[in-house]
């Protein structure tokens, strides 16, 4: 069924930081949300996130770093456990194996602390929990930047490989066009709290028509980075 959220805005102190916005969003969708820092992507990501919860869809949420997402004293275990009530499922019906063997961390010690699983593992870990439920929406919001270049390649071909042939969207925030270049069909370009263009990628890539768009494209460093 289409997502679909109409008027998300957002004011701090007064500013506007993110202008009225609406969006439509296809099963299966692989959209790219990119605009320079400060442009209001995770404004209009946690916006579109809350719209969509109070509409009764499932949507997860991938932070920027495993640290937002999982608490050093606890134990993977007790992560898992806690997204699996959280979303009202008997503890042990989520499809673990399925998610740890599509993710490549089958291998890891669910009763040792985050610490004790490497970077990579862990952001794979919080996104495993995030698709538990195979939600409408998954939303990454800048994934794989506490990753160096290999192992967030590696992360995301997982989960493309993963969500291939399945219904959940995906929504990919960044402000590497080179990341999104490579995982999305559609891209909306953000600046000063609005979507300024919104095509898809190839024609933002090598056809942009916006100020901002033009900017971001114009770096071909794009082309060339692995993940």
């Amino acid at each position: 069924m289409t997502l679909q959220v109409s008027g998300l805005n957002a004011v701090r102190s007064g500013r506007t930081i993110l202008h009225p916005t609406s969006l439509q969003i296809e099963p299966g969708a692989r959209i790219g949300l990119v605009g320079s820092s400060g442009s209001g992507k995770s404004t209009l990501g946690h916006a579109l996130i809350d719209d969509l919860r109070a509409q009764g869809r499932s949507v997860a949420h991938v932070p920027q770093s495993p640290d937002e997402a999982l608490d050093p004293l606890r134990s993977m275990a007790f992560h898992w456990r806690e997204a699996e009530q959280a979303l009202g499922l008997k503890l042990g019906t989520a499809s673990q194996d399925t998610l740890f063997t599509a993710l490549k961390i089958n291998s890891g010690d669910l009763r040792k602390r985050p610490w004790g699983w490497s970077r990579g593992m862990q952001q794979r870990f919080v996104i495993a929990m995030a698709l538990i439920g195979s939600p409408d929406l998954i939303v990454l919001d800048e994934p794989t930047s506490a990753l160096d270049p290999v192992v967030a390649a590696a992360t995301m071909n997982l989960l493309d490989r993963h969500l291939e042939g399945r219904t959940t969207a995906m929504m990919l925030i960044t402000h590497d066009l080179g990341l999104a270049a490579r995982r999305v069909s559609t891209l909306m370009v953000m600046q000063d709290g609005r979507i300024v263009e919104h095509a898809p990628t190839e024609d933002i890539l090598h056809r942009p028509t916006t100020g901002a768009a033009k900017a971001l494209s114009a770096h071909r460093s794009w082309q060339a980075v692995p993940c």
